[in-house]
C-alpha cells in the first residue's frame, strides 16, 4: 500500500490528522537550528538521510579570541576585529584559559561576519556559520584569505575572561578539522588534553624547536584554579594526569579516561571558584556564564551535527537556522502522558533494553521539524509552501490500515474506488472524526452515507488498539516514539495506546556486515532459491532475538535442509512401524505408561510450555530450541531406552506437538508432513485426545497434559549425564588416563575392560553439605544469583586449606543455579532412588558397550563398596546426581 500523497485516500487521512494536531495545539511555527542539506535547500529529516539517522544539532559556544597581532598573510586586516573562534561545550571554564591551540598543518580561512567581525576558522565551520545567519548573506561564506596553522603559532591573543591579559597560539597535533572550528581554546587546569599538550611544550625543548615555539609563549603560563571538584581539588586535570602517569599528549587512551572522569564529576559535583557565578555548582553556572559571554559579545552560538550526516542526494549536511513547522514533542503534559503509558502494565517491549531505550528517548526527543519544501508528502493544509515529511505522516497510519481495504480495495495507490464506494474527496475531516474519534455524524451536506462511515468505524474499533508493532531498533528514537506521542494526541485515551512494540537489530551474514561491494550479500529470493523457504525461516529464527544483530548463518541453513529431510523420513518410517494398519484404538496405549513413557511425556509437556512461552515473548531462537532441537534430542533417548518400540499414543502425540509447535517457523514442511503422514492415521483412529483436521492450522495449539513433573525431569537429566560419564569413563580407563603417545611412538595396546562399578551417593560429603546449607540461607535475585556476601561467609566458615575447595564447589553449584534455579542447585539429596534408576536402565546407559560383561551398582558407603580396592577417593567424590564410575 502506498502511504504518500500519491494515494488520495491516505493524503486525506494525513491532512485530517495534521489539522487536528494544529487545532489541539501540538504544532507551532518558528525558527530553529536543524540538520540541513545545502544541495536540497531544505531540512534533512531522519528518513531523508543515507547516513546519520538520529543525529541532531550539537550546540557549542563560539569563543571569540582576539588576534592582537596578525599573520603577514592577513596584514591587510590591520585595525579590524579579527578573532580565532573556538567551539566549546564548557563555557564556564573560560576563566582558566592560558593559550589557544591550532593544528600546525591545518588549513584555515578568514571569513567576514554580518557584524563586521572577521572569524578565523575551518571552512567546514564557516559553512555552518553561514547557514546560521552569521555571515552577511545566508548560506554564503566567501573566504577572504587562507592560512596554515603554522602562520598562527606564536601570535598574541586576548582570551575572554582569562586572568592573563595576553596569551599565545600554540601547536597541538591531535586537533580534528572535522569537528568544531579547528581552533581549540586551552584550559589546562580542567582539561587533561590541554594540560598534557601544554606540559609537553613547557618541558620538552625538542617539541618547541620542531614548531618554532619560544619559551615565553608557554613556560610562564601556569594552570589557573577555577573549579573545585571533590576528590580532584581545583587542579583536576593536573592531578589526574599525574595519577594516571600520563607521559605526553599522545597517550590518547589514558587521556580519554582522565577526561571522562573530570568532565562527569566536574559537571555534577564541581563548584565554580571565580567569575559571575562563583560559588555555584558547575551545572548551574554553565548557562549563566554562557549568557554573560553572549551579552558582552565575547562569544556567539555555533551549531554543527553531532556526527556525520549525509543526505540521500549525497550532500554533507550542516546545521542551519530555519523557519519550520514543528511538532512539540517533549512538551511536559504530552510527554508525561506517553511516559505513563510506556511504563504501565498495558505496554510491553519484550526486552528490558528496549524498554530502557524508550525511557531514554522520551526525555531526549524534543521539537521535531515536520515539514520540508519539496519531495514526497502531503501538502500542509494551512501552509501550502510546505509538505509533511515522511516520518511525521506515518505515526498513526496503523489506524488507516484498518479501513484501507474498504476505501480502495486491492488498489495500492488508491487509484480505484474500493468496495465501500467512497471517493477520497468526499472524506471530510468530520468523516474521519466520526470513524476514528467517535465524532458526531455531520448531518448537513455529508457526501458519505452514515452507514458507510459506521462500517469503517466498526472495522477500526475491531482492530484497535494496536496489539503489536514490530520494527528495527534504529526507529525507537524517532518513528516508534513519535507513534506513541501521536496516538496520545489524537485519542487522549490510555486504552487506545499501542499495546506492545518489538524491536530487533540489524541482519548480518555469516557474522559479517552485508555488503554488495564485498559480495557478502543475500536477498530473500536468493535464500529461497538456495535453501528453500522453510530452511531459510529456521535460519532466521535461529539468527537471534532482541536488539543484538541477528546472524544469518549459511551453514545453519544448509544443515536445516538435512534436518528437515531426516525428520520427515523418521516420521514416515516410525509411523509405518507403529501403525502398520494405518490406524489404531489408542485406549490401551494411553493407559499403560512405563517409566520412560512417563519421562518422555513430561519432556513433551515441558517442551510445549517452554516453546509456547518463548513464542509469547517473541523469542524465536528459544522457541526453536525448545520446540524443535531439544524435543528431537529427547526423542532419540526415548527410542533407545524403549529399544525402538515407542508407545504409539506418545509417538502420535509427539509428532503432532512437534509439527504444530514448528508450524509458525516451517509452515510448508509442517503442513506437508501433517497432511501426508499424520492426519490419515489420526483421522481413522479412535480414542485419541481430540479430533484431527486436515488443515494443521485448524488444530488446537498443544497444551501440557499434566503439570510439570520435576522428578521425571531429574531422572532424565540424571540418566543423560550418567550415560555421558560412563562413555568418558570407559575411554579414560582404556588408556589408564594417560595422554596420547608422541608422534612416531608405538601406541600402547588398549586395556581390556570388562567390568564396571557405579557408586551412588545419598548425601554429599560433610564439607559440601555445609556449603549447601550456608547457601540455602541466602536470598537469590531474579537471575538466580545470591544476594549478599556469600564469599566472605563461606571463607569464614572453613579453615584456610578447605576454604578454597569450598569456594570451588559453591561456584560450580551457583552455575547450576543460574540455569536450573536455587532449589535444584542447593538440594541436599536426590529426588529419586539413583541406585534403582541405574539398575533399571542399564541397557540405555551402556548402549553399544557389549564388551562390558559385569555391571554393579552400589551405595558409596556400603560394605560391598568398601571392599573394592583402590576406590576410596572415587567413592568419597560421589555425590547426589553425580555417581562415581569405575571400570576395570
Amino acid at each position: 500500500m502506498i502511504t504518500t500523497s500519491k494515494n488520495p485516500y491516505f493524503d486525506s487521512f494525513v491532512r485530517w490528522q495534521f489539522e487536528l494536531l494544529k487545532r489541539e495545539g501540538y504544532i507551532h511555527y518558528g525558527k530553529k537550528y536543524t540538520i540541513y542539506s545545502e544541495l536540497d535547500k531544505q531540512p534533512c529529516a531522519d528518513h531523508d538521510r543515507a547516513k546519520g539517522e538520529g543525529v541532531g544539532p550539537q550546540e557549542y559556544v563560539g569563543i571569540k579570541i582576539k588576534l592582537l597581532e596578525l599573520p603577514e598573510v592577513i596584514s591587510k586586516l590591520a585595525g579590524k576585529n579579527v578573532f580565532l573562534v573556538a567551539a566549546t561545550l564548557r563555557p564556564e571554564t573560560m576563566y582558566g584559559q592560558t593559550n589557544c591551540y591550532v593544528l600546525p598543518e591545518g588549513e584555515y580561512g578568514v571569513y567576514e561576519m554580518a557584524s563586521g567581525e572577521y572569524f578565523v576558522c575551518s571552512e567546514r565551520s564557516a559553512r555552518n556559520f553561514a547557514f546560521q545567519e552569521m555571515t552577511k548573506e545566508f548560506g554564503k561564506y566567501p573566504c577572504l584569505a587562507k592560512l596554515k596553522g603554522t602562520d598562527l603559532i606564536g601570535k598574541a591573543l586576548s582570551a575572554p575572561l582569562s586572568k592573563y591579559e595576553k596569551v599565545y597560539a600554540l601547536p597541538m597535533t591531535t586537533i580534528s578539522m572535522t569537528k568544531g572550528t579547528g581552533i581549540v581554546t586551552s584550559v589546562p587546569s580542567d582539561s587533561p588534553d590541554d594540560w598534557a599538550a601544554l606540559r609537553d611544550l613547557q618541558t620538552k625543548e625538542n617539541i618547541r624547536q620542531q614548531f618554532g615555539v619560544k619559551e615565553e609563549w608557554c613556560v610562564p603560563f601556569e594552570p589557573l584554579p577555577i573549579i573545585n571538584i571533590p576528590e580532584f581539588g581545583d587542579m583536576s586535570a593536573v592531578k589526574l594526569v599525574d595519577d594516571l602517569k600520563i607521559k605526553s599528549q599522545k597517550d590518547k587512551d589514558l587521556l580519554k579516561v582522565a577526561k571522562d572522569k573530570v568532565y562527569l564529576k566536574g559537571f555534577y559535583e564541581g563548584k565554580l571558584l571565580v567569575g559571575v557565578a562563583a560559588g555555584e555548582s558547575v551545572e548551574n553556572a554553565k548557562p549563566k556564564v554562557k549568557k554573560h559571554l553572549y551579552e558582552e559579545n565575547l562569544a556567539c552560538p555555533y551549531y554543527e551535527p553531532e556526527g556525520e550526516v549525509v543526505s540521500r542526494t549525497g550532500d554533507q549536511c550542516l546545521v542551519a537556522s530555519c523557519y519550520q513547522w514543528f511538532l512539540k514533542y517533549g512538551e511536559d503534559e504530552w510527554k508525561e502522558f506517553v511516559r505513563e503509558h510506556l511504563n504501565s502494565d498495558n505496554f510491553n517491549t519484550f526486552n528490558p533494553k528496549t524498554q530502557n531505550e524508550f525511557n531514554l528517548i522520551i526525555d531526549w526527543l524534543k521539537e521535531w521539524g515536520c515539514t520540508r519544501t519539496q519531495g514526497l508528502g502531503t501538502t500542509l493544509p494551512w501552509d501550502t509552501q510546505y509538505v509533511i515529511e515522511s516520518l511525521s505522516d506515518s505515526t498513526i497510519y496503523m489506524a488507516y490500515y484498518t479501513v484501507a481495504s474498504l476505501l480502495h480495495g486491492n488498489s495500492i495507490d488508491g487509484s480505484q474506488i474500493g468496495p465501500l464506494g467512497v471517493k477520497a474527496e468526499d472524506l471530510t475531516p468530520e468523516c474521519w472524526d466520526f470513524v476514528f474519534r467517535k465524532g458526531a455524524y455531520p448531518e448537513e451536506g455529508c457526501p458519505v452515507p452514515k452507514e458507510k462511515l459506521v462500517k469503517m468505524r466498526h472495522e477500526f474499533e475491531y482492530w484497535y488498539p494496536m496489539n503489536l508493532r514490530v520494527s528495527g531498533k534504529d526507529l525507537i528514537r524517532n518513528h516508534l516514539t513519535m507513534c506513541q506521542y501521536n496516538h496520545a494526541a489524537v485519542w487522549k485515551d490510555q486504552a487506545m495506546m499501542p499495546r506492545s512494540m518489538y524491536c530487533n537489530g540489524y541482519m548480518v551474514l555469516n557474522n559479517e556486515k552485508m555488503s554488495k561491494s564485498s559480495g557478502n550479500f543475500l536477498t530473500i529470493r536468493d535464500c529461497i532459491d538456495q535453501f528453500g523457504a522453510d530452511a531459510t525461516r529456521i535460519t532466521l529464527a535461529d539468527a537471534g532475538d532482541g536488539l543484538d544483530d541477528a546472524n544469518f548463518d549459511t551453514d545453519v541453513a544448509n544443515a536445516s535442509i538435512l534436518k528437515l529431510f531426516v525428520l520427515e523420513k523418521w516420521i514416515t518410517d516410525n509411523l509405518k512401524i507403529a501403525f502398520p494398519e494405518g490406524s489404531m484404538d489408542f485406549a490401551e496405549s494411553k493407559a499403560n505408561f512405563d517409566l520412560w513413557d512417563t519421562i518422555f511425556e513430561n519432556a513433551i509437556n515441558q517442551g510445549i510450555e517452554k516453546c509456547t512461552q518463548n513464542y509469547d515473548e517473541m523469542k524465536y531462537k528459544q522457541a526453536l530450541k525448545f520446540g524443535f532441537f531439544e524435543l528431537q534430542s529427547i526423542k532419540e533417548d526415548y527410542l533407545i531406552a524403549k529399544a525402538g518400540k515407542p508407545n504409539p499414543y506418545l509417538l502420535a502425540r509427539f509428532v503432532e506437538a512437534q509439527l504444530i509447535l514448528m508450524n509458525p517457523i516451517v509452515p510448508h514442511f509442517s503442513q506437508y508432513c501433517w497432511k501426508t503422514h499424520v492426519f490419515p492415521i489420526l483421522e481413522k483412529s479412535t480414542n485419541y485426545t481430540h479430533a484431527a483436521h486436515e488443515n494443521l492450522n485448524q488444530m488446537p495449539w498443544p497444551k501440557a497434559s499434566a503439570p510439570f513433573d520435576k522428578v521425571a525431569a531429574d531422572r532424565l537429566a540424571f540418566m543423560k549425564d550418567t550415560k555421558s560419564g560412563i562413555r568418558m569413563g570407559l575411554e579414560k580407563s582404556k588408556t589408564g588416563g594417560k595422554k596420547k603417545n608422541k608422534k612416531g611412538a608405538e601406541p600402547e595396546p588398549p586395556k581390556v575392560i570388562e567390568n564396571c562399578v557405579i557408586f551412588t551417593a545419598k548425601e554429599y560429603p560433610e564439607f559440601q553439605k555445609k556449603c549447601l546449607t550456608i547457601m540455602q540461607g541466602f536470598e537469590f535475585d531474579e537471575n538466580n544469583k545470591p544476594i549478599g556476601d556469600y564469599v566472605g561467609t563461606i571463607r569464614s566458615s572453613f579453615e584456610k586449606k578447605q576454604a578454597g575447595l569450598a569456594m570451588k564447589f559453591v561456584s560450580f553449584q551457583l552455575n547450576i543455579a543460574e540455569t536450573e534455579g536455587k532449589e535444584a542447585a542447593l538440594k541436599l539429596e536426590s529426588t529419586f532412588d539413583e541406585l534403582d534408576c541405574i539398575n533399571s536402565n542399564k541397557a540405555f546407559l551402556f548402549e553399544n558397550m557389549p564388551q562390558i560383561k559385569d555391571i554393579k551398582v552400589m551405595n558409596n558407603k556400603s560394605e560391598e563398596a568398601a571392599a573394592i580396592e583402590g576406590t576410596e577417593q572415587m567413592r568419597s567424590d560421589a555425590s547426589p546426581g553425580k555417581p562415581a564410575i569405575h571400570f576395570f
